[in-house]
């Protein structure tokens, strides 16, 4: 029996419920999945970025309850160890936990502009100046990690910094965003994942559509 709940959201839409879900599926941590239906009126402001996230993803573990995605990773790194979701050298750890920061408050634009929407497939979306400066940054942490660590992930070995990115990476395949060779290269390292192709089926399944996300804006 599972000691463990994840309460996520859309698999289809959020970014947030993917990237709690992936820590605690890189953490091995046995769980349950609890699923809050995107038509539920908190859930759906979530989504649209109307209000921030209180809701999902939140773990449940042994009369633990703990929200915020940065805190689940801490936790599960704290009762997972072994999993190695923060590098065990200080340096190291620390750049993680300082990529992982910019991902949890920063991007906004690149956020609003390319909604995760992992059923969507839009090839000639147009990318606007504030989105880009977005994802021109991205592009330099993804590059500077790789470089630094010597890949395929960005510590090298897989962690908490390619769960946070992951929905990027769906962003990106989703409105066809142009990036360099070495950038291209992470993104298909992450997709094929079995996690993410786990997520990515199951997120094909739904049947929930939220019109605003469904748009090509």
């Amino acid at each position: 029996m599972n000691s463990a709940t994840l309460t996520i959201s859309s698999k289809n839409y959020s970014s947030w419920s993917l990237r709690g879900w992936l820590l605690t599926k890189f953490a091995g941590l046995p769980f349950a999945e609890k699923i809050i239906s995107p038509d539920d009126p908190a859930m759906r402001a979530e989504l649209l970025l109307l209000s921030p996230s209180f809701l999902v993803p939140c773990l449940t573990h042994e009369g633990i309850k703990v929200w915020d995605t940065l805190a689940i990773g801490e936790y599960l790194n704290e009762i997972k160890p072994e999993a190695h979701l923060l590098p065990e050298d200080r340096m190291k750890r620390t750049h993680c936990r300082s990529i992982c920061g910019e991902m949890h408050s920063g991007f906004f634009a690149l956020r609003s502009a390319l909604p995760v929407n992992l059923k969507g497939d839009f090839p000639n979306f147009k990318v606007w100046e504030r989105a880009q400066a977005d994802i021109d940054r991205i592009a330099v942490i993804w590059r500077n990690c790789l470089t630094s660590y010597g890949g395929p992930f960005l510590m090298g070995e897989r962690s908490m910094a390619d769960a946070m990115y992951a929905p990027v990476v769906t962003r990106f395949l989703t409105y066809h965003v142009t990036l360099d060779s070495v950038c291209s290269a992470y993104c298909q390292q992450i997709i094929a994942m079995p996690e993410m192709i786990e997520w990515t089926e199951a997120a094909r399944l739904e049947p929930e559509e939220i019109v605003e996300l469904d748009a090509e804006f």
